[in-house]
C-alpha cells in the first residue's frame, strides 16, 4: 500500500481495511520514468489513469508560439489525469520533472474503485481539488505580481507535501528556474529577481536541493495563501503551524 496516497484519501474520507485491500491490489507493476519525458501527451487517447508513487511530474500545454505553461505540480499520491478516460483524447500533457515511479491502472480497475461507496467519496473528492486548484493558480497568474504569484506556488508545495508527510519546514524541489517560471507566466530573467527578492526578505533559502521555508506565516501572508482551495480539513490546517 502506498503511504502517501492512503494519507491523501483519508484526508478527504475515512477507509476500511477492505478500501485499502483494493487500492492495495491496484497499485502493482509500478514503473520507473525517467526525467523530463511525456506520461501522457496532449492528443493521445486516454487509456489508462495514472497515479504518482514517487517524484514530480505536472501538467501542461504549449501555445502556438511554443510557450509552456505549467498549470498544476504532481506529487506522490496524485492521480494525474483520474477523470479524463471518460473523453476521447487528452487536451494536455503530463509530463516528469524528476524520476518518478508511476502505476498505470486500467479502466475497469477505477471503475471497481468507484463501486466502494467511501472509495467514489475520495476519489471524487480528488477531482474536485484537481479544480479547485487550477481556479486558484488562474486567480495566482491573473492577480498577483510575479514575487506573490511565486511565494502562493510553494506554500501550495509545502502544504501538499506536508499532507502525504513528504515535508515539515522544507522540502525537496527538482524545478528548474524555467519550471519556475513557466508556472507564473514569467521569463527567466524575470524569476531570478523574484527569487533574488524572496530570499532577501528571509522568507527562503536552499540546503543542497531542498527548499527551506525561513518564514511561513510571513511567506503565507505576502502571498494571500489560504489553504482553503486544498481541503485538507482541520488536521492538514493544524499542520501548517509547526
Amino acid at each position: 500500500m502506498n503511504n502517501a496516497l492512503v494519507k491523501k484519501l483519508e484526508g478527504y474520507v475515512p477507509l476500511d481495511a477492505e478500501d485499502k485491500r483494493l487500492l492495495d491490489s491496484v497499485l502493482q507493476e509500478p514503473r520507473t520514468v525517467v526525467p523530463r519525458v511525456d506520461i501522457a501527451s496532449e492528443g493521445e487517447k486516454p487509456v489508462f489513469v495514472h497515479l504518482i508513487l514517487d517524484g514530480f511530474a505536472c501538467r501542461y500545454k504549449f501555445t502556438a508560439e511554443g510557450s509552456r505553461q505549467i498549470m498544476a505540480y504532481l506529487l506522490p499520491g496524485d492521480f494525474c489525469d483520474l477523470h479524463v478516460f471518460v473523453l476521447k483524447h487528452m487536451d494536455h500533457s503530463i509530463g516528469t520533472i524528476s524520476k518518478c515511479t508511476v502505476v498505470d491502472i486500467p479502466r475497469d480497475q477505477i471503475l471497481k474503485l468507484l463501486e466502494r461507496p467511501r472509495l467514489s467519496l475520495a476519489l471524487w473528492c480528488c477531482a474536485l481539488v484537481d479544480a479547485a486548484v487550477l481556479r486558484e493558480w488562474l486567480l495566482n497568474v491573473g492577480q498577483r505580481h510575479a514575487a506573490q504569484r511565486l511565494a502562493h506556488v510553494l506554500c501550495e508545495l509545502l502544504v501538499r507535501l506536508r499532507i502525504v508527510g513528504l515535508a515539515d519546514n522544507s522540502y525537496e524541489l527538482p524545478l528548474t528556474q524555467s519550471d519556475l517560471a513557466d508556472t507564473i507566466g514569467t521569463s527567466n530573467v524575470h524569476l531570478n529577481r523574484v527569487l533574488q527578492e524572496l530570499r532577501r526578505a528571509k522568507l527562503i533559502a536552499w540546503k543542497g536541493h531542498h527548499l527551506v521555508i525561513l518564514d511561513i506565516e510571513q511567506l503565507m501572508k505576502f502571498s494571500g495563501f489560504n489553504p482553503n482551495y486544498l481541503h485538507v480539513g482541520k488536521d492538514g490546517a493544524d499542520e501548517l503551524a509547526l
